[in-house]
C-alpha cells in the first residue's frame, strides 16, 4: 500500500486516479460528463469514447512506467509490456471490426424502384402467361430491370456478352436480395392478402380430407367410380379422416340420370347403395364418411350442376383438405366462399376434355374459347394443385400430368384367373372383338363408325359388339344401318360382367377421353387394347397388349394383328401400376399431400409438446396470390347475378338450392343460411 501510495503521488493522477481520487465515476469517464456532448445523456458512445481514452493513453509515456514498476506484482506483469502499445493497437483493430460489422448489418438499402419492378413482374408471372405474355419474356424483362441495379447485382467489370447468364441468375439474386431486405427490418408476414386467418388447424393430430365430386352411383360414370375408389383408399391408411361429398338429385332428376329406373327416396338409402356396391368391389370395408350437397341436372350439358354453396356442406372443423374432382365443373358457377380460403390445401383433379365435346357443338369454336379461359380463371382461382390426367386435357394453371387413377380389384383378378387358365391350356378367350361406352357420338361412336366404313372391304367378316345406353342410341343405330355395317348393339353392362369375360380385343378409337377407364379395365383383364396414338392412350403405351395406331390403314392391320394372337400375361409390376394402390402413391405424390401431412404432423407434435400453437410465418405477400384472390373475387361478383349465370348457360335458380332440396337433405332455406339475398 505504501508503494501504490508513492506511485501516486509521484505520478499524479494516472488512469486510476481518474476514477477513484477525483470521484468521477465511469459516467465521466464513458463520456456523459461535459465532455463533447453538452452533458447529454443521449450521446452516450461508448465505442468512440474508449478509443479517444485509449488514444490517450498511448500518447503517454510514462503509462508504461507507471505500472512497469511494479516488477514484483500481477500488475507489473500484465501492463508492464504496453511500451510498445501493442495490446492498445489490437485492442483498437478489434473493436474497428466490431463497429464496422455492426454498420454493415444495419446498412442495408431499401429496394429502389427497378427491383420493386422486377419483382412485380417476377410475381405477376401467372397472370402474364394467361394473357399471351411467355415466362421467357418474363425473364428478360427480369434481368434487364436487375442490370440497371448494377451496385446490388452485376460486377461493373462483365461485358455485355454474358447477358444471357445474368439473365439465368438473375432471379436468385433478386430472391436474395430481398430476403436481406426482409431481415433488416424484421419483417414476418402471416398469410396473404386474401387468406382467411381462421382456418382449421389439426387438434387431435389427425388431418381431414374432404373429396368433391361432380357424380354419383348409380350413375356408371368416370366421376362417380374414380373418387369413390379414391375415398376408400385414402382411408384404408388411417393416416387421414376422409369425407366423400357427392350431389343429391331429387327424385324427377333420378329418373334422367340413374339406369334401370332406379331411383332413393333419401340420402341414406342411396348412401347404402355406394357402399355395398364398394365394398363387393375392393374386399374390405372402407371406413370413410359420405355426405351429399344439392344437385340438378343439366340435359344440354349432360352433366350435374351444384346447386348453392358447395363448400358450405363441408364442415370448418373438417375443412382442412380438399380434393376437386373436375374443379373447372364444380366452380363454373360457384357463389360462395373460396375453397382456398376454407381449406389449407385444395387439389383439383382434370377428369373430362370439355373443350373437345364443346367443339363439337353449335357455334363450339367461340364456345371453346370462352370456356377454356374460365377454366383458366377458376382453377386458378380456386385450386393450389391441379392434376391432369393426361396431356388430353386443357393445360390449366398450376397444373402437372399424371395418371391418379387404378382399376377395380375386381378386373385385375379377372386378369389373374385368365392368365391361370392359360397356364393350364385352357382357352381364356373364345369371343372376337367389342366396344363399350356411353352410346353418345363424343364417345367414339363417331371415329368408329368412320373408320369402319372406310375399310368396310378390307375388314370383311369382321363383326364388332358394342355395348352401351345414351342419348344418341337412335341416332347411332341408323347411321349403322344406313352404311351396313357389321355391328352388334347390345345393352349397356358393367365391364365386370361375366359375358364380357370371353372377349379377346376390345376397340375404343374415341379421341375425346382423358384417360380412358374401359380401356385400363381391359388390360387389368389381359385382353388386348386396340386404342388411337392420342396424348388420352400415352399411359397405356407401356403395357405389350395396347395396340395403337395414327392412320385407318394401322387401325386395320391392328385390328388383324390382335385377332390373330395371343396378349401377353401381365407381370407383377404392369397389375401393381394398374391398381389403385399404385395410383393413391401417385397421387400423393404429385398432389404434394405427402410432404404437408409430413410437415404438418411435425407441427401438431412439436405444438402439442410445447402446450403451445404454432403458425407458420411467410416472408412477404404474394402478389400472385393476390392476383388469384382478386379473380376469385370477380368471379364471385359475377356468378352472383341471376341475368349473367342464365346468358353462360346455368340452370334456373342454381344459385341456391330449392325446396325440394331442403326436404330431402333437411337444411334450412337459403334465406336463412345465406340472410343477405332475403334483405
Amino acid at each position: 500500500m505504501q508503494l501504490w501510495r508513492r506511485g501516486r503521488m509521484r505520478r499524479g493522477v494516472g488512469l486510476w486516479g481518474l476514477i477513484g481520487r477525483r470521484k468521477v465515476g465511469f459516467r465521466e469517464f464513458w463520456g456523459e460528463g461535459k465532455e463533447e456532448g453538452g452533458g447529454q445523456f443521449g450521446e452516450w458512445e461508448p465505442i468512440r469514447v474508449l478509443k479517444r481514452r485509449l488514444k490517450e493513453l498511448e500518447k503517454k509515456s510514462e503509462f508504461g512506467e507507471i505500472f512497469g514498476g511494479f516488477k514484483n506484482s500481477e500488475f507489473g506483469e500484465i501492463f508492464g509490456g504496453f511500451k510498445n502499445s501493442e495490446f492498445v493497437e489490437k485492442l483498437k483493430s478489434s473493436l474497428k471490426a466490431i463497429r464496422k460489422e455492426s454498420q454493415e448489418s444495419k446498412e442495408v438499402q431499401p429496394l429502389d424502384v427497378t427491383e420493386l419492378l422486377a419483382y412485380l413482374v417476377r410475381q405477376s408471372e401467372p397472370f402474364l402467361d394467361q394473357i399471351g405474355v411467355r415466362k421467357d419474356v418474363c425473364d428478360k424483362i427480369v434481368g434487364g430491370l436487375c442490370r440497371k441495379h448494377k451496385n446490388q447485382f452485376l460486377l461493373p467489370s462483365l461485358s455485355s456478352g454474358k447477358s444471357t447468364l445474368l439473365d439465368e441468375n438473375a432471379n436468385d439474386e433478386l430472391d436474395l436480395r430481398i430476403a436481406s431486405v426482409l431481415q433488416s427490418t424484421g419483417h414476418c408476414y402471416d398469410g396473404g392478402f386474401w387468406t382467411d386467418l381462421s382456418k382449421h388447424h389439426p387438434s387431435d393430430g389427425k388431418r381431414h380430407v374432404a373429396i368433391v365430386t361432380t357424380a354419383s352411383l348409380p350413375w356408371m360414370t368416370g366421376t362417380a367410380v374414380n373418387p369413390l375408389f379414391r375415398a376408400a383408399y385414402l382411408a384404408k391408411s388411417e393416416k387421414q379422416n376422409v369425407t366423400l361429398l357427392v350431389p343429391w338429385l331429387c327424385k324427377s332428376e333420378q329418373e334422367l340420370v340413374y339406369p334401370n329406373n332406379l331411383t332413393f327416396t333419401s340420402p341414406e338409402e342411396q348412401e347404402n347403395y355406394i357402399r355395398n356396391w364398394l365394398e363387393e368391389r375392393v374386399g374390405f370395408k372402407a371406413d370413410f364418411k359420405i355426405s351429399f350437397y344439392p344437385g340438378k341436372f343439366s340435359k344440354e350439358r349432360r352433366s350435374i350442376i351444384p346447386a348453392g354453396d358447395t363448400s358450405q356442406f363441408v364442415p370448418s372443423k373438417d375443412a382442412d383438405i380438399a380434393i376437386l374432382e373436375e374443379p373447372e365443373h364444380l366452380n363454373w358457377y360457384h357463389h360462395g366462399k373460396r375453397w382456398t380460403d376454407k381449406f389449407n390445401h385444395v387439389v383439383g383433379v382434370v377428369h373430362t376434355n370439355y373443350l373437345e365435346y364443346i367443339k363439337r357443338e353449335k357455334n363450339g369454336a367461340l364456345q371453346a374459347f370462352l370456356v377454356k379461359h374460365i377454366n383458366n380463371l377458376v382453377t386458378r382461382a380456386y385450386c393450389h394443385k391441379v392434376l391432369r390426367l393426361s396431356a388430353a386435357t386443357q393445360d390449366l394453371p398450376k397444373s402437372v400430368i399424371c395418371n391418379v387413377h387404378g382399376v377395380n380389384p375386381k378386373f385385375l383378378k379377372i386378369g389373374e384367373k385368365v392368365a391361370a387358365e392359360r397356364e393350364l391350356g385352357q382357352q381364356a378367350f373364345s369371343k372376337g372383338a367389342y366396344f363399350l361406352g356411353k352410346m353418345v357420338w363424343a364417345k367414339g361412336y363417331k371415329e368408329l363408325i368412320d373408320l369402319l366404313a372406310k375399310h368396310k372391304n378390307e375388314l370383311d367378316g369382321f363383326k364388332l359388339d358394342v355395348f352401351g345406353n345414351g342419348e344418341d342410341a337412335n341416332e347411332v343405330q341408323n347411321t349403322v344401318k344406313r352404311l351396313d355395317l357389321n355391328l352388334n348393339f347390345l345393352k349397356g353392362r358393367d365391364h365386370a360382367d361375366d359375358s364380357l369375360h370371353g372377349y379377346k380385343v376390345f376397340i375404343n378409337p374415341s379421341i375425346s377421353d382423358v384417360l380412358c377407364t374401359a380401356t385400363a379395365e381391359a388390360l387389368a383383364m389381359g385382353k388386348f387394347v386396340v386404342c388411337a396414338d392420342h396424348p388420352s392412350n400415352e399411359y397405356f403405351r407401356s403395357f405389350p397388349n395396347c395396340l395403337t395406331y395414327k392412320t385407318s390403314e394401322d387401325f386395320v392391320a391392328r385390328v388383324k394383328e390382335a385377332l390373330a394372337n395371343e396378349p401377353q400375361p401381365l407381370t407383377p409390376e404392369q397389375r401393381y401400376n394398374l391398381s389403385w394402390e399404385a395410383a393413391t402413391q401417385r397421387f400423393m405424390q404429385y398432389s404434394e399431400l405427402d410432404k404437408i401431412l409430413d410437415s404438418e404432423n411435425d407441427v401438431v407434435n412439436l405444438s402439442k409438446s410445447n402446450g403451445k400453437s404454432i403458425s407458420k410465418a411467410v416472408s412477404m405477400p404474394n402478389l400472385s396470390e393476390m392476383v388469384d384472390g382478386g379473380l376469385a373475387f370477380a368471379h364471385y361478383c359475377l356468378t352472383g347475378n341471376e341475368f349473367l349465370r342464365l346468358c353462360t348457360g346455368a340452370i334456373p335458380g342454381t344459385r341456391d338450392y330449392d325446396k325440394q332440396h331442403c326436404k330431402d337433405l333437411h337444411l334450412l332455406p337459403p334465406q336463412v343460411e345465406n340472410p343477405i339475398y332475403g334483405w
